[in-house]
């Protein structure tokens, strides 16, 4: 049953509903022992459901994948800020990659010893990335704003005249790229990538060097600096190897094969 967006209290205020911590531990429980039972019975399973091209487990990557995309679709949402609530929309993401990430491994039938099973390696980082962020990553950003941290700390002469130096770049570069837009709050979306890529670009490099001179990164422990990049990386290279395998064994089948014969549906035998 899908979680409400919000709900309206006595006071009239709206609240908005996220996926709870126990929603999200009792959907990661499920899928692992789905997929717990799924390993155990395989050996015994008849061979039209232990082979990856088969009708019905090709169908299963199918849907599997468009589940993966609709969670890929959340960050469009969240950077466009359109597309509706972005908590509705985080729990879609965190809901259809799970069922996406249970029905293409279910597809790879434990063949593990093939290029595709990067695939399954990469689902898995994010899975544990995004429990750990969920269920650690808030306390230690508690933590952070509790105390005083070093990049609001004063820096050197030098770092100060250079960091005014790209405040007033992004400010200028700003009335070009979005002159609605205040530089205290604003950020890149693709919406600016699209129309303005060079300008975008620029904004892009003077905030990162912002971000750096003062000490962003290094005031808080690795995990919690890098996780999100990581996270973004990793997913990234997952799209794109699922595209990647996508395209090979729908127009190059016969190079899959690679002698074998070609058991599952496709367009062309290349």
């Amino acid at each position: 049953m899908p979680l409400p967006a919000s709900t309206t209290g006595a006071t009239g205020t709206v609240h908005r509903r996220d996926l709870g911590n126990r929603a999200l531990g009792v959907m990661v429980g499920v899928a692992a022992a789905v997929l717990a039972a799924w390993a155990l019975a395989l050996p015994a399973l008849p061979s039209p459901l232990r082979e990856p091209g088969a009708p019905l487990l090709q169908s299963m990557a199918i849907a599997g994948s468009l589940l993966l995309l609709v969670s890929v679709a959340f960050v469009a949402v969240k950077r466009t800020g359109r597309g509706g609530s972005p908590v509705t929309w985080f729990a879609a993401h965190v809901t259809c990659a799970t069922l996406g990430t249970v029905l293409v491994v279910i597809h790879a039938s434990g063949r593990l010893g093939r290029p595709p099973a990067l695939l399954l390696v990469g689902l898995l980082a994010l899975v544990v990335l995004g429990v750990w962020a969920r269920l650690r990553l808030p306390a230690r950003i508690a933590s952070t704003f509790g105390t005083k941290r070093r990049a609001f700390a004063p820096g050197s002469a030098v770092v100060r005249a250079r960091l005014a130096a790209v405040l007033a770049e992004k400010q200028a570069l700003l009335a070009e790229l979005d002159p609605d837009a205040s530089e205290a709050t604003f950020s890149v979306t693709p919406r600016h990538w699209l129309r303005r890529p060079r300008l975008a670009r620029a904004y892009a490099r003077l905030a990162a060097t912002e971000a750096r001179l003062m000490g962003q990164r290094a005031s808080v422990g690795p995990a919690q600096a890098w996780w999100r990049a990581l996270h973004i990386g990793v997913a990234a290279l997952v799209v794109l190897g699922l595209l990647v395998h996508v395209a090979t064994v729908t127009f190059f089948a016969g190079w899959v094969a690679d002698g074998r014969a070609i058991h599952w549906w496709h367009l062309t035998a290349w």
